[in-house]
């Protein structure tokens, strides 16, 4: 299982702009049912929200942070590759040089980026909280201290943990990335 989340990179895709929800959903339909669901994981469109107040009413819209292209965490083989290029509003991979070459992945770094900033998590492995757990914290403004785990939200990979602090108990939200287990 750990050689398979080694191998699991990020990808861009340009895609037809106004198109993005139609090609992940077409290459989420196509990995099931082409059986290429060991190869093929998560499909990302990032979004941010945006405020606009109209009228006198504040009103929230996604905006897509990259009109027109989509991120795929996938692993790179022949039959992937020819997958996800060949689904329907793909017209190509970001840093490939065409004539069937494979494309480069999106550093770690630059994943993480994009991920936190739509509040997901980049993190590989599988992590296995549980609630009353105790954790440290090894990232933010609560940096060395423990706490224990009062909810966990998996889709978000966040986690809403009890802090001490002088005498108190604080609630904070943090992301996966920012503990580790005692």
């Amino acid at each position: 299982m750990e050689e398979i989340e080694s191998a699991k990179q990020w990808y861009v895709l340009h895609t037809y702009s106004g198109y993005e929800n139609k090609v992940k959903q077409n290459i989420e339909s196509r990995a099931s049912s082409m059986g290429m669901g060991d190869y093929i994981f998560r499909v990302v469109i990032p979004e941010e929200e945006e405020k606009e107040v109209k009228n006198g009413k504040e009103k929230i819209n996604m905006k897509k942070t990259f009109p027109g292209y989509v991120l795929v965490e996938m692993i790179m083989s022949d039959d992937s590759w020819y997958v996800v290029r060949n689904t329907p509003g793909v017209t190509g991979f970001v840093g490939s040089h065409g004539a069937g070459s494979k494309p480069a992945p999106l550093l770690d770094s630059e994943i993480e980026v994009i991920l936190r900033r739509i509040g997901l998590s980049a993190r590989h492995q599988e992590i296995n909280f549980e609630v009353g757990e105790t954790i440290t914290i090894i990232e933010g403004a609560f940096n060395g201290l423990t706490g224990k785990i009062t909810e966990i939200e998996m889709e978000k990979a966040k986690l809403k943990v009890n802090v001490e602090m002088f005498g108190r108990e604080t609630s904070t939200e943090l992301d996966f990335e920012q503990v580790d287990k005692l």
